[in-house]
């Protein structure tokens, strides 16, 4: 059987340990703030913790939250979901 193959970046290891642990129940703390409770889905970012909303979202605000912040890893903060996404090499990690 073939391991796994495990896929990073330089900016993982940079990561703060322990990483954060997304909220449960999750929510965008952006569209909230807007009176909004709609959103396709949920990222958080690895540096700070901040959850927010997807691109295919309205108004995008894990992406918005890394031009703002320059933080550049997140992952999904959906249940059952670790992906992650580093912004500046755009790729998984």
């Amino acid at each position: 059987m073939l391991g796994a193959i495990q896929m990073t970046c330089e900016h993982v290891p940079q990561l703060p340990d322990p990483a954060p642990v997304p909220p449960e129940p999750a929510s965008c703390s952006d569209c909230t703030a807007l009176g909004e409770s709609v959103w396709a889905h949920l990222r958080m970012c690895l540096t700070c913790g901040h959850v927010a909303c997807c691109d295919s979202s309205p108004h995008r605000h894990a992406t918005a939250h890394y031009y703002r912040s320059d933080h550049p890893v997140m992952r999904s903060a959906e249940p059952g979901e670790s992906w992650r996404w580093c912004y500046r090499d755009r790729r998984l990690v």
